[in-house]
């Protein structure tokens, strides 16, 4: 990791405290470092969540679905009013994290600019790591779950579609509301991945039956763990993405128009990108359509409270000997439009089963 204070002139062995430079300045730089990397965090997690709300509660909407009334050629009569249809209801946590560097007078005298980059770099960090914790909590646990929030009181925090008795709009050759279930068990293990058992077909199905099935294919990405990939680079329809340092013969068929997506891409198969991401729990698939609505929402605080977004310096505190800096971050995730996400389990327990970690 390099040095963030080598901006101000600094090396990786000079004494930042006992320098000329000021504090304020210090953690100045500090505070544009964490606002860089908040936006890259931002970017990365935009692949699942569709954007920011200070909302606790929405109403979510899809278009319905239905027929136009036929009047008759005499054109007599009134049509009855359309009722809206293809929406849910949802609500979004609001949680505190945070985090303190604490030093006492002497461990501040001998600290060096690299030791100090390398606090503020640990914090940043643990932020990424409970983010995307958070977020993967809130797409891989199929449970509702309930926030107690001190304005609102008691929220439902909906999950992807999980089989309740919510309605969503008509799937295509349907023109009747139905429920749906977005979590599923494949019925075979993760060594049984073959062209029978495929699960990429199953679900690009579940995605497609919602969002259309252009020719050429959709934009739907697979995230996978590495532990799978033998199996998966087996499947007949695989087509591998290249290493960019090997040059491609000719006649040979080449993924194009890959999509940025956190993780490794390294193959398209019946219509999905599939791409390895280490965060994927062994034996489990995440899926997602990249060109609708993505799954999740992130509630962060109103604008006119002041209290910002994303990780923060709010507090620095000198009670000698110590000296405290305080970084604060204020989120939470909910399932917004529920029909934009499939989590698999490659597993024959009769049922979805959450992973250990996302319980």
């Amino acid at each position: 990791m390099t040095n963030i204070f080598g901006q101000l002139g600094l090396s990786d062995t000079d004494r930042v405290f006992n320098g000329t430079i000021g504090q304020e300045v210090l953690y100045d730089v500090a505070a544009a470092f964490v606002a860089s990397r908040n936006d890259e965090l931002n970017r990365q997690i935009a692949v699942w969540v569709a954007g920011t709300t200070a909302n606790h509660t929405e109403r979510y909407r899809l278009p319905g679905g239905g027929y136009l009334e036929e009047r008759g050629n005499q054109g007599k009569g009134t049509f009855a009013p359309a009722r809206a249809t293809g929406y849910w209801d949802v609500a979004y946590p609001l949680n505190d994290y945070g985090g303190a560097v604490e030093w006492d007078d002497v461990t501040m005298a001998y600290m060096t600019a690299n030791e100090l980059s390398l606090n503020i770099q640990n914090v940043v960090i643990k932020n990424q790591n409970t983010t995307r914790f958070q977020l993967l909590k809130s797409l891989f646990n199929n449970v509702a779950g309930t926030h107690i929030d001190p304005l609102w009181g008691s929220l439902t925090v909906q999950r992807l579609a999980n089989g309740d008795a919510t309605l969503y709009p008509p799937v295509l050759g349907s023109s009747t509301e139905a429920t749906d279930n977005h979590y599923l068990e494949s019925g075979y293990a993760a060594a049984d991945i073959s062209d029978t058992n495929n699960p990429f077909v199953t679900i690009r199905d579940e995605l497609e039956e919602h969002f259309g099935a252009m020719t050429g294919g959709e934009n739907i990405v697979v995230f996978v763990n590495p532990a799978q990939r033998a199996k998966i680079e087996a499947l007949a329809d695989f087509v591998e993405v290249p290493d960019q340092y090997i040059r491609v013969g000719q006649d040979t068929a080449v993924p194009s128009g890959l999509p940025n997506v956190p993780g490794r891409i390294y193959g398209r198969v019946n219509g999905c990108w599939v791409v390895e991401w280490r965060w994927v729990p062994a034996n489990y698939m995440m899926a997602n359509h990249l060109e609708v609505d993505q799954p999740l929402k992130m509630r962060i605080d109103p604008a006119d409270t002041g209290l910002g977004m994303g990780l923060q310096l709010v507090a620095t505190d000198e009670r000698f000997p110590l000296t405290k800096s305080v970084w604060r971050n204020r989120f939470g995730f909910g399932a917004s439009n529920r029909l934009n996400g499939v989590i698999m389990e490659l597993g024959t327990g009769g049922s979805y089963t959450i992973p250990t970690a996302y319980a």
